[in-house]
């Protein structure tokens, strides 16, 4: 697999950022994941980090280097995240639980397929058009299905979350043979709320994913003002053409089967970190190439 990918976060006019995302891969399949922590409930940033660490830890565990059943594992994977909220709510005995929403994609045999459960969104994009983008578990999305336009009133009420008293809902898309050149952007509602699908299918689609996804945060956070929903986006270009700069390129031709790179951390949360900047992008991706060079060396040269 080649790819190339982009993750951006940056808190608008909130008293934090309660957004969290992150991917992982192995040499045959590769993990997208976001979450927003839903304000209104105590902990959102816990009930995301949490739900987006769930994923990740069950993705290592059972993609060794591939995935059984991709469908199967996207729903435990969701529901394991929700439990692990639910859980820290009961250790804290809080009156409460977290709450948060999730979109989490898995690229497993040049197929994606994904999950999601609340308004977090999933688009994919091919030659600058949307191709297909998950529907909200909201009353908005509903009243547009239904009766073909919006209700404003209801734009922000979801009828399901994780971390709730009651088993989250959650849709899982059928599989999609991704071409060359493709692209699947993952994000929360501060970005969708604030620009229309044509608009981010055909930013998207401008230059390298690295140079779009930052256009499109910032963009989102001008036109929502001083009252800005947090904005978080993860992006991946995939089978990346060979014009590309290939330090911004992910390949896992060398990676062992043994080698699970992440940029999602696992441990406490940081609640002073509001802004996923380039520079801690950077480190993530210096020490996934690093934990691939170290991988590439026990291999030795190949036959």
């Amino acid at each position: 697999m080649k790819f190339a990918v982009h993750q951006l976060s940056r808190q608008g006019g909130r008293e934090k950022n309660e957004d969290r995302m992150g991917y992982s891969y192995t040499r045959e399949a590769v993990l997208l994941a976001l979450a927003d922590g839903m304000g209104g409930h105590p902990q959102g940033e816990v009930a995301a980090q949490l739900a987006i660490q769930a994923v990740s830890d069950l993705f290592q565990q059972q993609a060794q280097p591939a995935l059984g059943k991709v469908a199967g594992f996207l729903s435990e994977a969701l529901m394991a995240a929700h439990q692990a909220i639910v859980n820290h709510g009961n250790e804290h005995a809080m009156l409460d639980n977290p709450r948060t929403t999730l979109v989490a994609a898995v690229i497993q045999n040049g197929y994606l397929q994904w999950i999601h459960s609340g308004d977090s969104r999933i688009y994919l994009v091919r030659g600058g058009q949307l191709l297909q983008r998950s529907r909200d578990h909201s009353y908005a999305e509903k009243h547009i299905m239904i009766r073909g336009q919006a209700d404003p009133m209801n734009r922000n009420i979801l009828f399901t979350c994780l971390g709730s008293p009651v088993a989250p809902l959650f849709d899982v898309s059928d599989p999609v043979f991704l071409h060359e050149g493709d692209r699947v952007l993952l994000c929360s509602d501060g970005l969708w709320s604030e620009l229309s699908d044509e608009h981010i299918a055909e930013q998207l689609s401008q230059g390298q994913v690295r140079e779009a996804v930052p256009v499109l945060v910032d963009e989102a956070l001008k036109r929502g003002g001083a009252h800005c929903d947090n904005v978080t986006v993860l992006a991946l270009d995939w089978e990346t053409p060979g014009d590309f700069e290939p330090t911004h390129v992910i390949s896992t031709d060398g990676v062992s089967d043994g080698v699970f790179a992440s940029t999602i951390q696992a441990g406490t949360i940081d609640p002073s970190l509001d802004d996923f900047d380039d520079a801690a992008i950077e480190r993530s991706i210096a020490e996934i190439n690093e934990a691939i060079r170290r991988s590439a060396a026990r291999k030795g040269p190949s036959k």
